[in-house]
């Protein structure tokens, strides 16, 4: 089975695509051809998109998925003349709401992705510079400012979870790898020395060993840096260091980047200087 969904939005369209995508996620059997049509501000561009949903219908003999945070009412009303099954993010939502809190709601196009309070969004942007400005181990000095600091074998998805805390979160996260120059004359690998200070900060990571080893091939393929021997003995090392210490750590494979952060958030009690949008 196959459907087209639309996610509209008279702002950025992130509400409706993010709801819209994790709603239809639990359908595995369809196959979603999902289409975002953000700032749908003006009755004209209002019309023209009808036209467009129409003619999606008659392509594919069947009415395309409408899911909408659609704030203006002479919008929505022209929407709502579109051939389709409508999810109305706001109506749906708000209005019981506003009974509930005996009041109406400010219905303000692009509240909850707008800058809003001026001291939050910057605090977003200091996170995110404090993650580039400590990616990779380049820089050790700001540890002392740091409120997590990822570890891990090179390429296990520490840079990427560092920018999402910082994004989503104001958290920030430095990351350091761990290498064979960490590694003492019997081959153990040891904790570095510029982490010690800051155990109680520390956070590992560890991936598996195939798709570690798939992920290297792809920025350094056919070199020791991405066999399997190599991959097998560097995780294994992590992995040991991580029990030695009792730091704790997450299997990366499986999870998506969200997924890392929130568990990680959960599970070391992490302070969230926001919640995210």
């Amino acid at each position: 089975m196959s459907r087209t969904a639309f996610f509209i939005s008279d702002g950025t369209g992130i509400t409706a695509e993010t709801l819209g995508r994790s709603l239809l996620a639990q359908f595995e059997n369809v196959d979603m051809h999902m289409i975002t049509k953000p700032y749908v501000d003006t009755t004209d561009k209002a019309r023209t998109l009808v036209q467009v949903i129409e003619a999606t219908a008659v392509r594919d003999g069947e009415t395309p998925i409408i899911i909408d945070t659609i704030v203006d009412a002479a919008i929505r009303a022209i929407i709502s003349q579109a051939p389709g099954f409508k999810v109305d993010i706001f109506s749906t939502f708000l209005e019981p709401l506003e009974k509930e809190l005996a009041t109406h709601s400010t219905y303000t196009v692009g509240r909850t992705h707008s800058i809003g309070r001026d001291d939050v969004y910057m605090d977003r942007i200091h996170s995110v510079h404090f993650a580039l400005d400590n990616d990779d181990g380049a820089r050790t000095y700001q540890y002392d400012k740091a409120d997590v600091i990822l570890i891990g074998v090179s390429r296990c998805g520490k840079t990427p979870t560092s920018l999402y805390l910082a994004l989503q979160f104001g958290i920030r996260a430095a990351n350091y790898p761990l290498t064979e120059d960490d590694q003492d004359e019997d081959g153990t690998l040891k904790l570095p020395a510029v982490l010690k200070p800051y155990r109680h900060k520390l956070f590992g990571l560890t991936i598996d060993a195939r798709r570690l080893a798939a992920i290297r091939s792809e920025r350094r393929p056919n070199s020791r840096y991405c066999s399997m021997d190599q991959c097998m003995q560097e995780i294994q090392q992590v992995e040991t260091l991580y029990r030695h210490l009792h730091i704790p750590y997450i299997d990366t494979t499986r999870f998506s980047i969200e997924e890392i952060s929130t568990r990680m958030i959960a599970e070391t009690g992490l302070h969230r200087r926001f919640s995210p949008h």
